[in-house]
């Protein structure tokens, strides 16, 4: 685990270079990639980081100038694709990454509470991600952040089958759950 020295965590601007944080996204997917999973940030071009940014809202994390980490919000008016993601309570994130150097160093977890938090903020009972069914090192690792098994979903993007996860933000009335 990498000692954390003085990072930022913000709202993508203008000024970052969308080259760059591709390249992040390449970069930590890399492994996934090696399993045989074509995740879209295993690949994307520069456009299509770019288009996947304004899906919601990126935030970025940098250390010494450099972007070494990176993740989507979508409030739930902008999650949509299964039935649970198009629910009006539901919101998710996405294109999640920490550059291989950094990871297990918990600035992960930070983005995810970032995350939880604003859809927390943007009044939304639940927050979804997807991930590939084989990628179980991430499934477990969405579980132990409170995360369950939803649904499945086969995106025409992707060579896997995606299993989409949940967990609530925030307090339920009458102590039961959504759905």
């Amino acid at each position: 685990m990498r000692a954390i020295p003085d990072v930022q965590i913000r709202l993508v601007s203008p000024q970052d270079s969308i080259a760059e944080l591709t390249a992040l996204l390449h970069r930590a997917y890399a492994p996934l990639a090696a399993m045989g999973l074509r995740y879209v940030a295993t690949h994307q071009s520069p456009e299509v980081t770019q288009a996947r940014i304004g899906q919601g809202e990126c935030y970025v994390v940098q250390a010494s100038g450099k972007l070494i980490g990176t993740i989507v919000f979508r409030p739930a008016e902008k999650t949509k694709g299964s039935a649970w993601l198009d629910r009006a309570d539901v919101a998710s994130l996405g294109q999640f990454a920490i550059d291989p150097e950094w990871q297990s160093s918990g600035l992960g977890g930070r983005l995810m509470a970032l995350a939880e938090t604003r859809a927390v903020q943007t009044g939304a009972a639940e927050i979804a991600l997807d991930t590939a069914e084989p990628a179980t090192h991430l499934i477990e690792w969405y579980s132990r952040r409170g995360y369950r098994f939803i649904e499945y979903a086969q995106w025409q993007s992707v060579n896997y089958r995606s299993v989409i996860m949940s967990r609530p933000v925030s307090p339920v009335q009458n102590g039961n759950s959504p759905g």
